[in-house]
């Protein structure tokens, strides 16, 4: 299995220009509902960073992002559903029966596991074991929505996800961060990963600090807590983002 997958595969139609035809309404006395489709990227540029480096993040809930996430652990699915402002769709282990081709195909199994050749040996065997007795308990007539309570939450899963801007931005603030689960904090850099792909959207992750939450307060909030080194190697990682 090619190990994470992450797509942005929709959002909101110009929505730079939405998020700024928003916040003009707050101000501009000429703002009517017809006024959008003359919205340019001059006023975007002219208007967007502005208002979001006062602060004014609101209006950032008017774009919405939908992102396919492939071969997570439900362990990081469960912490990815946290984040309650979020639609999510998650694949069905009570109408997909689980077809494992190998233990790597079907779990997901820690780096750090990999390192010790004879505990990830054990690991396998335990999932090995689980995978036979939940497909013996299906042949003999248990339907899989029982069957799966044999399966480890290591199990692999796909969920379809659907923020706007601002829970974006504050998920990517928590989960990108160096002290996230590793897991999570690599979906979270791959979704930020596939927003700065896009030339219309690029913009945005500098405008509203799209990432950990060191690259808006350019100190890290977890202070003592922080792992050596992390700050700089993290602008650094943002950095390059941006420059791909």
């Amino acid at each position: 299995m090619d190990g994470i997958k992450v797509k942005l595969v929709n959002y909101t139609p110009r929505p730079l220009e939405t998020i700024t035809w928003a916040a003009l309404i707050s101000y501009w006395n000429e703002w009517e509902s017809e006024t959008f489709e003359k919205v340019t990227m001059n006023d975007v540029e002219s208007h967007l960073p502005r208002v979001l480096s006062y602060g004014h993040e609101s209006i950032l809930e008017h774009a919405n992002f939908t992102f396919a996430i492939e071969g997570i652990s439900r362990i990081t699915s469960h912490q990815l559903v946290r984040h309650r402002l979020a639609s999510y769709t998650q694949q069905s282990m009570r109408y997909i029966k689980i077809n494992p081709e190998d233990v790597e195909e079907t779990f997901v199994i820690p780096e750090s596991v990999k390192k010790d050749p004879e505990l990830y040996e054990k690991w396998k065997k335990l999932m090995e074991d689980a995978i036979k007795l939940y497909e013996e308990s299906y042949s003999k007539g248990i339907h899989q929505e029982d069957a799966r309570f044999i399966l480890p939450q290591a199990v692999r899963t796909k969920i379809v996800v659907t923020m706007n801007l601002r829970e974006l931005k504050h998920f990517l603030g928590l989960r990108a961060c160096e002290r996230a689960q590793w897991e999570i904090r690599e979906v979270a850099w791959k979704m930020l990963g596939e927003i700065a792909k896009i030339k219309e959207l690029r913009p945005i992750i500098e405008w509203a600090k799209l990432g950990p939450r060191c690259i808006a307060l350019g100190y890290c909030p977890e202070r003592e807590l922080m792992p050596p080194g992390c700050l700089k190697t993290t602008k650094e990682k943002w950095k390059n983002l941006m420059k791909a």
